[in-house]
């Protein structure tokens, strides 16, 4: 069965830009070899990417697969990001959107246990990596009613 997480990511893109505000994207870009990022704004292993229209180039919501261009520091770069590294997409103005638990993306891993192709070069994926739920929990234990904290990386 196919993952809700892309369908919830392009959902939650056009209600973010219908109400006029700046889509941001939460990425792990520690999750595999696939993520192509600059590295340079990586952050504790993750990076914030404004998605707006006017900001990048070629937006592609798929299934499997989000890809855009954009400019990072005046230098054109592509980026490939499979759509269980993304972590949250939410509004900059506001914080309201949604947030994904990477265990629940490992569900859909498991069950289907199948190789994705890869748009950037035409190849399949020897296997799917698992996500390492060490890495991407935080280091310091929350209660219950603490709300997410994000820091924005520039």
């Amino acid at each position: 069965m196919i993952s809700t997480q892309p369908y919830l990511i392009r959902a939650m893109y056009d209600w973010i830009t219908d109400n006029g505000l700046t889509p941001y994207l939460l990425v792990n870009a520690d999750y595999n070899d696939e993520v192509e990022v600059p590295q340079q704004f990586v952050e504790d292993g993750k990076i914030i990417l404004n998605i707006k229209e006017n900001a990048i180039q070629g937006l592609s919501l798929d299934n499997d697969w989000i890809s855009f261009q954009a400019r990072f520091s005046g230098n054109q770069f592509s980026v490939f990001i499979p759509t269980p590294a993304v972590l949250a997409i939410y509004a900059k103005e506001n914080g309201k959107g949604m947030f994904f638990k990477p265990e629940d993306f490992q569900k859909d891993i498991d069950q289907n246990n199948t190789a994705k192709p890869n748009p950037r070069n035409k190849t399949v994926l020897k296997e799917v990596q698992a996500v390492n739920l060490d890495k991407t929990t935080p280091s310091t234990p929350r209660t219950p009613r603490s709300k997410p904290v994000l820091k924005r990386v520039k």
